[in-house]
Formats: structure tokens, sequence, C-alpha cells
């Protein structure tokens, strides 16, 4: 007797492989200085000699106090384990004392969180103080990561349009105006800011963070750039956190101190994120490297305060000599550039006639004249694709060099 066939169990058979996609939140463009610097690399593997003014990256290097620590650590043969996810308590500790040694504050330890960089903390601040769909301004020309990060994290990113006319900064006039076209959630401000280098002062910091805490906007504070400041009466740099202490207040050790390459950053929490941001960031990071923990508590010894002091003298004075290059550049519009390591400015009509923008004129300089500069796009995509952005953080030699080059290029392109 015949059995009954039973239904077939296999999978209709697919015509088309299954449709695999990045998520829409992950759509944002690639940093160009990464991709720079990895152009940078190649030409130099290859034999070329290459100056590279594209990355804020000081040439210095970490104070040696923080050096000898480092190798200490290394040769000491103990286990290298994961540490509390705020970071050390020895380090929060020492970064709560620094507050008190530059800006009179009264920090507490416990407000203090160690982040991977400055990176880090606006990762997990963000994560902390804002929610899809949010508004939050931003300053434009300003640091790409801001928009990028918050863009990832389905925030709404209101480019505030700043120019020459307010020294590259917001106002109270700019953050009004935002408003009145929708609610707020939050601006974030750089003073020293990158690409600019402009400062608010002290008095126009206080107006803007009173601004924003009357109104529940979260102001977050970049003042990774601190401590390298050029102009007479700022100081070392006002603290958002004189004025609000529901400001997010974020700072590295990549730059005064040096060590990019170490990944420390921190944040100052205002009270109502803390337990946010504690709980993010052991599910993020787990913690900062252990090892640059140990070692960075000795930036805040006596003889590395003196180290970074010199070195930041080697900036102001270094920032003289690319002011006074500007002629010979030919470039127009420079900002004044109060503090860190930059120096943004337009290029001439007849250098964007000739390359068509600042993304064909660097890449010009880079592979004729061996000089990398980093086109403006990055930081304004409306005025950047005219603009160009010197980082002269790699010290003096490597500037004069670049300088003569780009004098010279010029001159034979016919462009001077």
């Amino acid at each position: 007797m015949r059995r009954p066939s039973r239904p077939s169990t296999a999978a209709p058979a697919s015509t088309a492989a299954p449709a695999f996609a990045p998520s829409a939140r992950s759509q944002v463009p690639p940093f160009t200085v990464m991709s720079i610097l990895g152009r940078v690399a190649e030409l130099r593997a290859a034999g070329h000699d290459v100056v590279s003014l594209c990355a804020g990256e000081p040439g210095g290097g970490a104070p040696p106090a923080v050096d000898a620590a480092a190798a200490a650590v290394h040769a000491s043969g103990c286990a290298l384990t994961y540490t509390p996810a705020l970071g050390l308590p020895e380090l929060r500790a020492a970064v709560a004392g620094h507050y008190r040694r530059w800006y009179g504050l009264d920090v507490r330890p416990e407000q203090v969180a160690i982040t991977t960089g400055s990176s880090g903390a606006f990762m997990l601040g963000f994560l902390a103080a804002f929610s899809p769909g949010d508004r939050v301004l931003l300053p434009r020309p300003g640091y790409p990561a801001y928009r990028n990060i918050l863009t990832a994290l389905g925030v709404e990113v209101v480019d505030v349009d700043v120019d020459a006319g307010t020294r590259y900064q917001p106002t109270v006039a700019h953050l009004e105006a935002a408003l009145a076209e929708g609610p707020v959630a939050g601006l974030v401000l750089a003073s020293p800011a990158n690409p600019t280098g402009t400062m608010v002062s002290a008095a126009e910091l206080a107006e803007l963070a009173r601004w924003c805490e009357e109104r529940g906007v979260r102001l977050v504070s970049d003042e990774i750039y601190h401590g390298i400041v050029h102009t007479d009466g700022e100081g070392l740099g006002a603290c958002a956190w004189r004025t609000s202490r529901t400001a997010l207040v974020v700072s590295s050790f990549s730059k005064y101190w040096g060590m990019p390459g170490w990944r420390l950053g921190w944040m100052l929490m205002p009270d109502d994120l803390a337990a946010a941001v504690d709980g993010l960031a052991g599910s993020v990071a787990l913690c900062p490297p252990a090892a640059a923990q140990e070692a960075a508590v000795h930036a805040f010894s006596e003889e590395s305060y003196a180290f970074c002091a010199e070195q930041a003298g080697g900036f102001t004075a270094t920032r003289g000599v690319v002011l006074a290059a500007l002629p010979r550049l030919g470039w127009a519009d420079a900002a004044p550039a109060d503090g860190a390591f930059y120096l943004w400015a337009r290029l001439a009509p007849g250098m964007l006639a000739e390359f068509g923008s600042a993304v064909g004129y660097c890449a010009a300089l880079l592979e004729e004249a061996g000089v990398a500069l980093t086109p403006g796009d990055d930081f304004d995509a409306v005025h950047g694709p005219e603009s160009v952005r010197l980082s002269f953080a790699a010290g003096p030699d490597a500037l004069h060099e670049a300088l003569e080059r780009i004098a010279a290029w010029h001159a034979a392109r016919g462009l001077a």
C-alpha cells in the first residue's frame, strides 16, 4: 500500500539574497583628518618627506613624570585589571584638586568621571543628557564629532551659524533665535574652539550658562584646550561650573598635557546625571585604560604643571609665527586664534578658482609639496569648502618647514 506523501518542510528557494545594510543612524561621514593622516602614512611609507599640520597632536609628548610612571607600571609585573567604571579614585581626586588649583572651584571627586578620551566623555554625556528627537544647538564651524555622535544617537542637530562678527562664538541672541523656532534641549560650546581657536570671555560664558540654566537647556562645555590660551586677560580659560553646576564640563589629557594617544579624558557630572553616566560607563567601555590612569595621576604634579606651561608658551610663540606668515600665504579672514593651536582661514579667490574647493587645494598641496592641512568641509558644510585649518601643534620646526613649502608652492603655481 502506498503511503501518502508528507508535505515538504523545506523553505522555498530564494531568488535573491537577503538585503543587509548599515543602520540609518550610522550614516555619518568619516572624520577627514583621519583620512588625511592615513594618506600621510602611505606617503611616508613610500619614502616621501611629509610635514603634517592636519591634526591637533601636540609634538612635545607627555610630561616626563607621566612617562616615568607609565614605565614603572609596566615594569612592575603587576596584572592590569579593570578599574572602577568612572576611573581610579586617586585620579578622580587629582582632577578635583586641579579645579581648586586652576579655577578656585570646590569639586568633589565623585563628581568627576574619567573617560576614554574626551570622545568617551561626549558619548557618555550625550547619552545621559539627551533623548532621540531632542534639538541640540551646535555653533558652525565646529568640531565634527559633536554632530556625528549626536546624529548617531537620534538627536536633531541645529546649526548656529557664527562668523567673524561674533568672533566665531554664539551669543544669547543666537540662542534666542533658535529657541523661537522650537524647543531646545542642549547647547555644545567650545572655548577655545576647534577649528577657529576663538574663545568666549568669562563674562560671556557666564551669560550663556545662565541663559541655559534658566531655560532648562543643558550646556555641554568643551574645555579641552584650557591652559593653551594666547590672549591677555583670559587666564587659562573660564570654567562653566563657576556659573552653573547643571552644565556638563568635558576636558582631556590630550592637549595641554600632550597625551592624545593615552586616550584619557574626563567630565564633571551634574548631580542629576551622575547615576546615568555611571550606569552607562560600565556598559560602554567597562573602564578607561588602567595603565594610562595610573600614570596620569602624575600629570598633576608640580613638575608636570611646569612642563606643560612651558609647552603652552611654545604654542603661543608658534602662533605668532603663523599670524606673521599670513600675508605670504595669501589666505584671508583668519580667525583670531585666541587659544588652542589652530588657524582657520579662507582661501583666496584665485586658489578656489584653481582647485575648485579647499578639498582640491589640500589634496594638491599634500601630493605636490608634502604638506598636510585639513580642508574645512568637516567643520562647516556651508562655508568650510572655502576654508582650511592649519594645526601648529607639531612644533616650530615642522611649522617653519611647512610655511616655506607652502609659500614656494604658491609661487610655483602662480598663486602668490
